[in-house]
């Protein structure tokens, strides 16, 4: 799984070393959202580009995914896009209302409109890949690239409340209500995100992560019968590529072996679990990523730098676990609390003198 990296200096090898499970010169951090309001130069960049001209614009987006890499010393990049961007080419409608977050103008409610949702259209999706091979030659191999896809059901939801939820009344009446509609709309997400991910894979990326950021939502039960074989069938593909698969949820300690069963080879976990006690449940021979609570970030350093330590002596110093946070950056975090995240990370794991700031 490291052939992605093969040409980043050792020290720079340690995220996709930890992906494989392989012990490395300490716990390689990174950060879900650490491209975003929090940082003064996108929100320069913001005051001038709506959020879907920046992803669909490689030059903005290359330039955004490397903005974090400088100012924190992080040990993995991630692409600027949305989870939201594959709705478009499947002909549902997309855009950002401020204040209210993403719309979807023509949402799927039943089986009619499931059989307008398009999978032959994945291609419109290039602006992304270019992204990719533009932000590869900015950060001039400094750290790997991660690319990323929703879940199948986190896109689902969306795609059927026409934005975000607070109950997912319409998505589960659907997926109750009519099973053979709901199939075939995981499966036609299926094939975009397989496709769309692989050609993230082909433009440079050296990993990706499956966000099922609102799988939480569900019964046990549910996820087992209703969600469980598509999420499978995507992260399959997606390993096919080649590149490690990291696999996060949210709010799903309560089936976390079901989530598990997916696949990936990289387990991320939110904050509402303990991490010691999730990677037992899942065995140790997973990889893990997370999990500190992000509200921590906001938090007087010293507080924070107890919470840190309670999620790095949670993972026992095994080999196998990329630090990271249990959900995304928050808009309001000090950027100077999330570089202090990084220099603490590497004070409590450093096993060799190459574990230092760059």
């Amino acid at each position: 799984m490291l052939k992605a990296a093969d040409t980043l200096d050792p020290v720079r090898q340690r995220f996709l070393q930890a992906c494989a499970g392989q012990p490395s010169d300490c716990t390689p951090v990174w950060f879900m959202r650490q491209a975003g309001r929090y940082m003064a130069e996108y929100r320069k960049l913001r005051k001038s580009h709506p959020i879907l001209e920046i992803c669909k614009t490689p030059r903005l987006a290359a330039e955004v995914t490397r903005q974090p890499i400088d100012a924190l010393d992080v040990d993995a990049a991630i692409i600027f896009a949305d989870l939201l961007l594959p709705v478009e080419p499947m002909g549902l409608g997309l855009q950002f209302v401020a204040g209210e977050g993403p719309k979807i103008s023509r949402p799927v409610r039943k089986a009619e409109h499931v059989g307008r949702v398009a999978t032959t259209r994945t291609a419109e999706l290039g602006y992304v890949a270019e992204s990719i091979r533009l932000a590869r030659r900015l950060l001039d191999d400094r750290v790997p690239l991660i690319g990323f896809v929703g879940a199948p059901f986190t896109l689902a939801s969306y795609m059927i409340e026409g934005g975000a939820s607070r109950n997912y009344a319409a998505t589960k009446q659907l997926m109750w209500g009519d099973p053979g509609a709901w199939a075939d709309l995981m499966g036609r997400i299926v094939e975009v995100l397989a496709e769309y991910g692989a050609s993230q894979v082909a433009a440079g990326a050296s990993a990706m992560q499956v966000f099922d950021s609102w799988v939480g939502a569900l019964a046990p039960a549910d996820y087992r019968r209703l969600v469980l074989p598509h999420s499978q069938a995507l992260i399959q593909r997606l390993r096919s590529c080649g590149v490690p698969v990291i696999h996060f949820g949210t709010g799903n300690a309560g089936f976390l072996e079901d989530f598990h069963r997916a696949g990936g080879d990289v387990l991320g976990v939110d904050w509402r679990v303990d991490l010691g006690p999730a990677w037992a449940r899942v065995g140790h021979s997973t990889p893990v990523q997370g999990n500190l609570d992000p509200i921590a970030l906001l938090a007087p350093l010293d507080q924070l730098r107890r919470s840190i330590k309670s999620v790095l002596d949670a993972a026992g110093g095994r080999s196998g676990h990329v630090f990271n946070l249990g959900h995304g950056i928050i808009p309001q975090t000090p950027v100077e609390n999330v570089r202090a995240a990084v220099q603490i990370v590497r004070e409590h794991t450093a096993g060799q003198s190459a574990c230092a700031p760059r």
